[in-house]
């Protein structure tokens, strides 16, 4: 049987804690589990899909990278934002380092490869911010009819439509159908090119955490016990573990590197925290005029003479500061630009939850997160509540607090601890679960599989015998 050297599984957003809640009735996680080491794989900051799975794919943080997520400035005007798709990733990726050797590759959906720019060694399916079926999403452009073929005709989906939606039925539907076209491509794409280095991405994982969470959990402030959905998210891991099976069937386990790793984990959802309110409330964002709720700062009447800071919202906050020279009306003394992060920082995490409890927030300037800070980063990074409670960008909230997202429904947020589980010829199974960075993959599997690893990596291979 033909195999890959390395075969890597990416399953965002897949919790660990789930896994092994479920591991009994998960048939392929229990025997790679037994058969290899596993445990939790720490993300990056922040530990989100972009840019969490290039920081994966070359060891390179969010700052080496110059990508904060998925919305980043794109210079320093109040209304240049833009999202950060594969043409803002400049580094080699594990796919770019093996194709330079001659290897032969074929990697399908990994976030950060729409648009297609560096062609690889092999065929290329791009990820789900991949705008349509029109686009170039597939290399060689030939691909496009070998996938039309493997789905008998059916399009590819590169993610659920509207997945923040109320109609559960259609989104759980689609997530499923979703999921078994990925795994059918993929097996597709092992059979017919051979490739030493396959990888895969399916987003089910973390659509189905967001849309279903609160009916699993009865933790959650939404969950009604004894509701039909209840058992969502586990008959998705176990639709993962047996389309897993599947693929693993053209796959020689004892000769191949298999790692499967999500690039996050997944918690509950309180709520979001309202932080351009939070800021006008202290006077550091001022308004010409009161914005309607669920108005977005690019849209909001806001007195830039006089505003000190304002911000952008999603799983963490971005606050960005007024400076003078840097900004178009900037009023920040560059001078006292550090004592204002400071101040700024101590003030966001004296914020309390909504019942008046301590949120045990944290606030960094990326300077000190990240090795290099390239583009054009956010002034603070801002993780409310251990990532239990997510930042909320829009404005005119009578509340500081919402307990729906203002860009939809979304019941769960992001873990900074994902999933990885190592299988590999000569590698003896561990007795216990270890944490693996998520900047230590790429060298890891470098080394593993003889090749060495490139000087600028910022993680470290695994200490193995």
């Amino acid at each position: 049987m033909s195999s890959p050297k390395t075969l890597i599984l990416g399953l965002d957003c897949l919790e660990p804690s789930l896994v092994d809640r479920w591991l009994p009735d998960l048939p392929t996680f229990a025997r790679l589990r037994a058969a290899g080491l596993r445990g939790r794989m720490r993300s990056c900051i922040p530990p989100i899909t972009v840019p969490a799975w290039s920081c994966m794919m070359s060891s390179q943080d969010p700052g080496s990278l110059g990508i904060y997520g998925f919305r980043n400035r794109t210079d320093h005007t109040y209304k240049g934002l833009g999202f950060a798709t594969g043409d803002w990733v400049k580094a080699d990726r594990l796919w770019d380092i093996l194709s330079a050797r001659g290897m032969k590759c074929a990697v399908l959906g990994v976030p950060g490869t729409y648009p297609i720019t560096r062609p690889i060694n092999g065929p290329m399916v791009s990820c789900f911010l991949t705008p349509g079926l029109k686009s170039q999403w597939a290399s060689p452009p030939s691909l496009k009819d070998q996938v039309a073929r493997w789905l008998d005709g059916r399009d590819y989906l590169f993610d659920v439509v509207d997945f923040r939606s109320p109609d559960k039925a259609r989104i759980l539907e689609d997530i499923h159908e979703m999921t078994r076209r990925r795994f059918t491509v993929a097996r597709g794409m092992l059979s017919t090119y051979d490739p030493d280095f396959f990888m895969m991405v399916e987003m089910g994982s973390d659509r189905i955490h967001h849309g279903f969470w609160h009916y699993m959990d009865p933790g959650h402030r939404k969950f009604q016990p004894g509701n039909p959905l209840q058992d969502a998210i586990h008959d998705y891991y176990v639709l993962l573990d047996t389309e897993i099976a599947k693929l693993l069937h053209l796959v020689d386990l004892p000769a191949t590197s298999l790692l499967i790793v999500s690039d996050h984990g997944a918690k509950r959802l309180e709520g979001g925290i309202c932080v351009n309110d939070w800021l006008r409330r202290e006077g550091y964002l001022v308004l010409k005029s009161d914005p309607p709720p669920g108005t977005p700062p690019a849209k909001a009447d806001i007195d830039w003479s006089r505003t000190r800071a304002w911000g952008d919202g999603g799983y963490y906050a971005r606050i960005f500061l007024n400076v003078q020279g840097r900004e178009p009306e900037g009023i920040d003394p560059a001078a006292g630009y550090d004592a204002l992060c400071a101040e700024l920082s101590a003030r966001l995490k004296q914020i309390p939850d909504d019942r008046g409890q301590p949120l045990a927030t944290d606030a960094w300037m990326p300077r000190d997160l990240y090795r290099q800070v390239r583009g054009i980063p956010p002034d603070l990074v801002v993780i409310f509540g251990g990532l239990t409670w997510r930042a909320v960008g829009t404005m005119g909230y009578e509340s500081l607090y919402l307990y729906e997202n203002d860009t939809g429904p979304d019941e769960a947020n992001h873990a900074q601890y994902g999933f990885f589980n190592w299988t590999a010829p000569g590698l003896s199974p561990g007795a216990h679960p270890i944490d693996l960075d998520i900047l230590d993959v790429a060298p890891t599997l470098l080394r593993k599989m003889g090749v060495p690893i490139p000087p600028g990596m910022l993680g470290q291979p695994l200490n193995l015998p």
